[in-house]
């Protein structure tokens, strides 16, 4: 019943949305909860079920815009006969290194000399490695760099990259796990964050992959383009349907004019129904599966894990590959949500992918919704951005109101409301402190049965 109420009084908040505001921001804001609430399940993978203090969700997120990108844009032919070769020898030096210096330190350890073989063949191996890697990038990032500048990717249906982002960042959740997962939760988070911070800088530098800070635009769409639909007949047939009562009393080209703007309109909603129908699926699947998985027998185990660590490895339970495989899978959701996100922007942008966005405000989601609750971490990524998106037009009006008696010119009211953005930040915190204080379990907490 709780939860019942939690989700019927958030649809009232997007149904006044509706009709205060406009469908069209209802209807955005609905697409971004509904990602909001995915990347939040993955958090709570992570620490509802397991206790693992991960906080770089935005490189894992900016891994599955990158998926986007690698899968959907075309190749640029020009930048693969620059430079494509050259790039494909850089990446088997880079393998043959890591091999390399494996091999050599499996081989050598316990004996001497052994720390300076390994450095002496990981120093051959990146001296061959940079002797590719330069003029491979150099060559690529200079052609036209206006426009591309980079290889481009597959050419295949963006929603492809969904599953691919997932397994980016399910790869590098395992390159990081088998680093830092042994260390203590507080070292743990720094490890992760500044392993996040890495990620987004790579990214933001390395033109040739992503065009870096210049940006990559035009990403395909899984659902029907606005201007495709207002020129189809089958959508101004319906729009003619459902306004029939508005355009009754109207004829000749006043009637032409409504209709015009209605399929204009009515395109725009469209598409956003389309993409919340497609989040929607995503998320019931992914919620689905997480209620599944925490109920069995596994999900009991991976509790017991979190309560006392040291009593379930006293019954034989591996404690560091369990946390290991809750961390690539929390770490591959989230990577869906970062695919899902640069489909819904059509863009991807390395210079938006900030800790406030895309680690502070998933927590907060996170706790506030009901760590260890999958319907709690539903909800709370839909009343988090709910309040992220509401927050500067509410504190707006707000100022306006108490500073209503002041003259237009006042130097203190121009200063309220140049920084009514920052209401967001002072509302995360009000609303985090709220909770903690009244309902420290979240508005949905975790439900532990007795058996």
């Amino acid at each position: 019943m709780r939860a019942f109420i939690a989700f019927v009084i958030m649809a009232a908040l997007l149904a006044a949305v509706w009709h205060i505001q406009s469908p069209t921001v209802a209807l955005g804001m609905l697409n971004l909860c509904l990602i909001s609430a995915v990347m939040a399940l993955g958090v709570n993978i992570q620490w509802g079920y397991a206790g693992l203090f991960n906080v770089g969700i935005m490189g894992f997120a900016a891994l599955g815009g990158v998926a986007a990108v690698l899968v959907s844009k075309a190749p640029v032919a020009e930048a693969w006969s620059a430079g494509g070769s050259q790039i494909g020898l850089t990446a088997l030096c880079f393998l043959g290194t890591i091999t390399a210096t494996t091999f050599a330190h499996r081989k050598t350890k316990g004996r001497r000399g052994h720390f300076l073989i390994v450095m002496l063949v990981a120093v051959i191996g990146y001296i061959a490695t940079r002797h590719f890697y330069g003029p491979a990038v150099d060559a690529i990032e200079s052609v036209d760099p206006g426009k591309t500048g980079y290889l481009g990717g597959l050419g295949l249906p963006i929603m492809v990259s969904w599953i691919v982002g997932g397994l980016f960042a399910a790869g590098a959740a395992w390159l990081v796990g088998q680093i830092a997962l042994g260390l203590r939760a507080d070292y743990l988070a720094i490890a992760t964050l500044g392993i996040s911070e890495i990620i987004v800088a790579v990214l933001k530098n390395e033109d040739w992959l992503t065009r870096g800070v210049k940006n990559v635009t035009g990403l395909p769409r899984p659902v029907p383009y606005e201007v495709d639909l207002q020129q189809s007949a089958w959508f101004r047939e319906k729009v003619e349907a459902f306004a029939a009562e508005k355009l009754t009393s109207l004829s000749g080209a006043a009637r032409e004019e409504a209709l015009a703007g209605l399929i204009t309109e009515y395109s725009g909603l469209f598409v956003k129904l389309c993409y919340a129908g497609l989040f929607a699926i995503v998320l019931i699947v992914i919620l689905t599966l997480c209620v599944l998985a925490l109920n069995s027998p596994w999900g009991r185990m991976i509790r017991a894990i979190r309560d006392n660590e040291i009593a379930a490895e006293a019954m034989g339970k591996d404690v560091k590959g369990r946390h290991l495989q809750i961390f690539v899978l929390g770490s591959a959701v989230v990577g869906i949500a970062g695919a899902m996100l640069a489909t819904l922007d059509g863009q991807f942008t390395p210079g938006t992918y900030q800790p406030l966005r895309f680690t502070f405000l998933i927590w907060v989601m996170v706790v506030v919704g009901g760590s260890g609750n999958n319907l709690g971490a539903v909800i709370g990524g839909f009343f988090i951005w709910f309040l992220w998106v509401e927050a500067e037009p509410a504190g707006t009006w707000l100022i306006n109101l108490l500073t209503s008696g002041m003259a237009e010119t006042n130097w203190l009211r121009l200063h309220l409301i140049d920084n009514a953005q920052h209401m967001r930040v002072f509302v995360m915190g009000l609303v985090l402190l709220l909770v903690m204080r009244f309902t420290p379990g979240g508005i949905l907490p975790e439900r532990v049965k007795a058996r």
